[in-house]
């Protein structure tokens, strides 16, 4: 082997790819151009409205590395009706949803999760259950006849007014401080 051999990094050589190693010097083909699903065009627009997408056309895909590093993202207002794709925004901090016309949310996939505000949609259905980081919750003015709030410990503002709620569990929260459930 020659000393130059010796000296090459194996990796991905593509910088705008989140798996990037600016160390390569001989990309080995692991760069991960995933796909995301985004089958509402109205949350796909509001990416390419935020430059998320770099794409022009909707096509139901974005890029997988331009969302995996969102740590805030606000696409209220957008007549959204599926937040399918949601998923795969792992580093995301906060998510402004509201006024919309969501009807189901899931966010269990997005641990780093500390506030989200789903309030003025139509949810039926909201999972918040692994997301143990959550301090601000307003999900207010929806249809929600259950909320579990077990797992969010950390949960200090809670609104969840104007649903069809019958019982609320907060004993888990020691940190609430803020709390509004009137009009259920």
């Amino acid at each position: 082997f020659s000393d130059s051999c010796q000296n090459e990094i194996y990796g991905c050589t593509d910088p705008n790819i989140w798996n990037y190693n600016p160390l390569a010097t001989i990309d080995d083909l692991s760069c991960d151009y995933g796909l995301t699903y985004v089958p509402d065009a109205n949350f796909e627009q509001a990416l390419i409205d935020l430059g998320i997408d770099t794409g022009s056309a909707l096509d139901s895909f974005v890029l997988t590395s331009r969302v995996k590093v969102v740590s805030i993202l606000d696409v209220f207002g957008n007549n959204i009706y599926d937040l399918t794709g949601i998923e795969d925004f792992t580093a995301l901090t906060e998510l402004r949803c509201n006024s919309n016309q969501l009807d189901s949310l899931d966010v269990s996939q997005n641990t780093a999760l500390t506030t989200l505000y789903c309030n003025f949609n139509q949810l039926s259905s909201l999972d918040v259950s692994q997301n143990t980081a959550l301090m601000y919750l307003y999900c207010n003015n929806n249809q929600l006849s259950s909320l579990d709030v077990s797992q969010n410990t950390a949960l200090t503002d809670l609104r969840c007014y104007d649903n069809q709620l019958s019982s609320l569990d907060v004993s888990q929260s020691a940190a609430l401080t803020t709390l509004y459930c009137y009009d259920n």
